[in-house]
């Protein structure tokens, strides 16, 4: 299987808003390959671009965007088979991300790298989530 790239629906209300952006930085937000789902990092944003100021719900945010893109590709959260999030203040964030992140994934759970970072795309911005999801036969 050749690499394809994640086709997002237009009128996409979760990400419309940013088209221009894979555009412009030359990135797609997921392409399918050798029978995965590559996810490129999702930022904590709601779908106007702002961020909310809590940890909490910027990992919301950057789940469920991580959920349309799998939605997208006929998967769902429980075929993640590997995630890395990257995380600003680690220290100090950890508790809030991790209330999140149970209301979200349920066991059996994906392999799940966490690594504390000094920042991201834009200062407001406290959670990235990266992802691969097995494609279904």
């Amino acid at each position: 299987m050749a690499s394809e790239v994640l086709e997002i629906p237009p009128g996409n209300e979760m990400f419309d808003g940013y088209r221009a952006a894979f555009e412009k930085y030359g990135f797609s937000p997921a392409v399918k390959s050798k029978g995965f789902l590559f996810i490129s990092g999702q930022v904590g944003a709601r779908p106007d671009g702002t961020a909310p100021e809590s940890v909490a719900d910027q990992t919301e945010w950057a789940l469920k965007r991580v959920e349309e893109l799998l939605r997208i590709a006929g998967l769902g959260l429980e075929d993640l088979v590997d995630v890395t999030s990257y995380h600003v203040d680690i220290e100090n964030t950890m508790p809030d991300f991790m209330e999140a992140k149970r209301k979200y994934i349920k066991a059996p759970y994906p392999a799940w790298s966490i690594i504390g970072i000094s920042g991201l795309s834009r200062p407001e911005l406290k959670v990235e989530i990266r992802a691969v999801a097995a494609l279904r036969d």
